[in-house]
């Protein structure tokens, strides 16, 4: 399949949502040296870790909007449009804060090729020679930041300068997106502790997991964000579900796929890393469902959330997963989730770029390499 060009870079898409950010995190920035200078490492690393985003969430969130402001070839406002570029950048921040908390979590070294905020900052505190534990202050320092990009995201998004009943009425949208989201990652650790003693349960969680954390959160709500922030009626609302929770869905388990055969110079994370981090994930669930010897059993248990898993290791954990047929079930959802989602496109009552739009990026989020 051929993966046509960014539909993010249609319109200047990314340009402007980089410079939406650039200009609020400037402001944002002054505030916080204005406290103290010694908060300057704060936006710093920020911006260094906001570089380099696939910007999924802002793209869905500004075609959902232009889905409904162009339809029947209606001339956009340029003020409410760059509003609502503004409103989508906002996502950015929320996606940055669950990440660095995630990153956190899972115990990641690397993000985007790049260490993860928490060894940043206690590369930091080694480097100073401060008091104290590294790893502590690199913690508390990861937590506070995603943090404050949690609260950040609320205030971009509230200013985003389009009329305000616009904004109120997307406003519903936007709140149960991020407590799905932090729900989805509660789920998430709930299943790593719950661990493979019940292959089939197993299975019913990832798929919970991958709904909420990330079906609902990466499509579907900013989409529905979008929609309400051009006035959309129930049935556009409808329409942008029934594409994006198939789509989140296929962009989970393509993600799921990466984290384990996925190219560290395409990733930035190590090979095998979701392994080595133990996450349970409808992947590795349906191995151990399909696993036909107690050794095979016996061999993920073991090696599955071992930190010092080595690269023998990995290929032995990817072998079951092909051997077991996981791999191939997953593709094939990935494929069957992914026309669902595309035919959905077509059928929405939104305008004709957009329709092309969503379907280009369904291709995007699923044949994706990194």
């Amino acid at each position: 399949m051929v993966v046509p060009v960014n539909p993010l870079d249609r319109h200047d898409l990314r340009t402007r949502v980089d410079a939406a950010l650039a200009e609020f995190l400037d402001r944002q920035g002054a505030a916080l040296i204005a406290m103290s200078p010694e908060l300057a490492p704060l936006p710093t690393a920020l911006r260094e870790f906001l570089d380099g985003g696939k910007l999924m969430r802002p793209g869905f969130c500004y075609w959902g909007w232009r889905g409904v402001a162009g339809r029947d070839g209606a001339e956009l406002d340029p003020e409410l449009e760059a509003g609502a570029v503004r409103a989508a950048a906002s996502l950015e921040l929320l996606q940055a804060s669950a990440l660095i908390h995630d990153d956190y979590m899972d115990g990641s070294d690397t993000r985007r090729g790049m260490p993860a905020i928490h060894r940043r900052f206690a590369a930091a505190h080694r480097e100073a020679a401060w008091e104290g534990s590294d790893t502590r202050f690199g913690a508390a320092a990861a937590i506070l930041l995603g943090d404050v990009c949690l609260t950040w995201c609320d205030e971009m998004f509230a200013g985003n300068g389009l009329p305000p009943e616009r904004t109120a009425a997307a406003r519903p949208y936007y709140d149960v997106m991020r407590t799905e989201v932090m729900a989805g990652q509660y789920l998430d650790v709930l299943a790593q502790a719950h661990g493979l003693d019940e292959p089939e349960r197993a299975a019913q969680r990832a798929q919970t997991v991958i709904r909420f954390k990330s079906a609902k959160y990466t499509i579907e709500r900013p989409l529905h964000v979008g929609a309400m922030l051009a006035g959309a009626t129930p049935d556009v609302i409808a329409a942008y579900s029934a594409y994006g929770l198939p789509l989140g869905e296929a962009f989970q388990l393509r993600d799921d796929v990466l984290g384990v055969f996925g190219d560290p110079a395409a990733t930035g994370k190590p090979a095998g890393d979701d392994l080595r981090e133990g996450k349970q994930t409808l992947l590795v669930a349906l191995a151990a469902a399909r696993a036909d010897s107690p050794a095979t059993i016996k061999t993920l248990r073991a090696e599955l959330g071992n930190p010092d898993l080595d690269a023998a290791g990995v290929a032995e954990l990817q072998d079951i997963i092909r051997d077991t047929g996981a791999l191939d079930d997953v593709e094939t959802r990935i494929t069957a989730l992914t026309l669902e989602a595309t035919a959905a496109a077509d059928a929405a009552p939104i305008a004709d770029e957009a329709r092309e739009v969503l379907r280009e990026l369904a291709v995007m989020a699923t044949a994706r390499k990194k």
